[in-house]
């Protein structure tokens, strides 16, 4: 059983940053994918970055703002983000796909307002 567990949210103002952390209790070297996800009330959960087959995707909506990074030693994935804006409210979830099992951590609320 892996367990991933999310650090960073909070409330931020309009336009602010924010660094969300994910620490997972395995090696995160050997994933087949890793990244975040988020849901806000009343909607489905969304991909907002990604690393998956050697690449990173992220959502149309965060492109530009947002960057995930990685550290194998760590065993950690963060989430930056930037110029947030108050449609970003959402709780943030840390997903790990390794070959014996999809895992994800409890999630992080972000809440963008002023």
């Amino acid at each position: 059983q892996v367990q991933l567990v999310e650090f960073g949210g909070g409330l931020v103002q309009p336009g602010g940053s924010r660094r969300l952390s994910c620490s997972a209790s395995a090696t995160i070297s050997s994933l087949n994918a890793m990244g975040w996800y988020r849901q806000a009330p009343g909607t489905q959960r969304e991909l907002v970055a990604v690393f998956r087959s050697g690449a990173t995707n992220y959502a149309d909506s965060v492109k530009g703002r947002f960057t995930i990074s990685r550290d194998n030693i760590k065993n950690t994935i963060d989430l930056h983000m930037s110029t947030l804006k108050p449609e970003d409210t959402a709780v943030y979830y840390c997903n790990g796909r390794w070959a014996w099992g999809d895992y994800w951590g409890k999630g992080t609320l972000v809440t963008v307002s002023s």
